[in-house]
């Protein structure tokens, strides 16, 4: 096989603010639905993760801050003790696989169902607006149900979700945490005017809509060190309810990773294009641009394979790469990336539930 590590850097120990990496390969949060009712990983989840542990870092699947902030079943949470017990297995794991990961903090906001809302409550929104689409109950299939919109005494809540996870990812072991406020999810829902139409200090402006994300941030922030802290947006992805981008992509996002400098963060986490579809960008948004605000660390995410990441670390675009669905049947994918190895491509039936097949009985390459 051929070492390709002398074409690149990617494959070279780098630091993302305070996280020293083994290289700038990253696993990109991957929801695999092998979780209980209860959310707790299990020793299924800490071999999965040690598995994978040679990535430079590792972002955790997408992990429920509480019990309101579900919207799938079998996806894990990082709220309750036996939770943070299980993250600890997985933790330990990846550390002695010489793997560094982060916890992605979630929550789905008005995507949800309520079968998966505490006493059959509404889910929660920005504003009472129903997503198109559906979820997965215990039941099965269903379609999401029509949300409530938050109201503003609740909103120092939810930052209490997210600051209250962040402790339990510290007490888990965590090497940091990944702030998800992409892909349409509860934060994304306020930042954007397209879900977002309320008339207090949470909706309006730009400054008001990007309100609860910077709140949010504050609170990690002081439970973390600012510099072991990421955050993922998504500026034109219309995932989770085909939800349509804001209507002034670089005024809403430019100003967010502005006044997101302040904080020094670890690392800036961008879906490029639309999550898990394709690269292509709406006429009027430049993302290399908005890119080139945020005055730290860059992960680049969509699409990406060798080649393309191999090309844009050249030109500066990227200081890291995140593979999601490449690193479900590869989980030597950066030894497969680095000696030309063939990768395997994992049929959709193995992405979602299922147990053990399709999840840790992927072999190791030839290299």
């Amino acid at each position: 096989m051929t070492d390709n590590n002398f074409a690149t850097d990617l494959f070279a120990p780098t630091t993302l603010g305070a996280l020293e990496l083994a290289n700038r390969i990253v696993m990109a949060p991957l929801t695999r639905s092998r979780a209980g009712e209860d959310g707790v990983p299990t020793d299924l989840h800490a071999t999965y993760y040690a598995q994978r542990a040679s990535a430079g870092l590792i972002i955790s699947e997408a992990t429920n801050i509480s019990a309101q902030g579900r919207g799938y079943a079998m996806t894990p949470g990082i709220w309750t003790e036996d939770q943070v017990v299980g993250w600890k297995k997985v933790t330990d794991a990846v550390h002695v696989a010489g793997g560094k990961i982060v916890a992605q903090l979630w929550h789905v906001g008005r995507f949800s169902h309520v079968d998966l809302q505490p006493g059959g409550a509404a889910p929660v929104a920005p504003s009472a607006i129903k997503a198109e689409g559906n979820t997965y109950t215990e039941d099965g299939i269903v379609e999401v149900s029509m949300p409530r919109a938050l109201e503003t005494i609740e909103i120092p809540s939810i930052i209490d979700q997210y600051r209250h996870a962040a402790q339990c990812a510290k007490r888990a072991g965590f090497d940091g945490v990944e702030v998800h406020s992409a892909n349409s999810y509860l934060l994304d829902q306020f930042l954007r005017d397209s879900t977002n139409k309320r008339t207090d200090e949470y909706g309006g402006s730009v400054e008001n809509r990007t309100r609860l994300t910077l709140e949010v941030v504050e609170a990690v922030v002081a439970i973390w060190s600012s510099d072991l802290v990421g955050i993922r947006l998504s500026p034109v992805t219309p995932d989770a309810g085909n939800t349509p981008p804001d209507s002034n992509v670089m005024a809403t996002y430019g100003y967010l990773i502005r006044q997101l400098n302040k904080y020094r963060l670890a690392y800036l986490h961008f879906v490029e294009g639309a999550t898990a579809a394709s690269r292509s960008i709406p006429e009027g948004v430049d993302l290399d641009a908005l890119r080139a605000l945020f005055e730290g660390p860059y992960i680049g995410n969509n699409g990406y394979d060798l080649e393309l990441a191999v090309s844009r670390r050249s030109q500066g675009k990227i200081d890291a790469v995140a593979f999601g669905r490449p690193f479900i049947a590869n989980p030597d994918l950066v030894e497969r990336l680095r000696y030309g190895a063939a990768l395997v491509v994992a049929p959709r039936e193995t992405y979602y539930g299922n147990g053990a097949k399709g999840y840790i009985d992927w072999p190791k390459g030839n290299y």
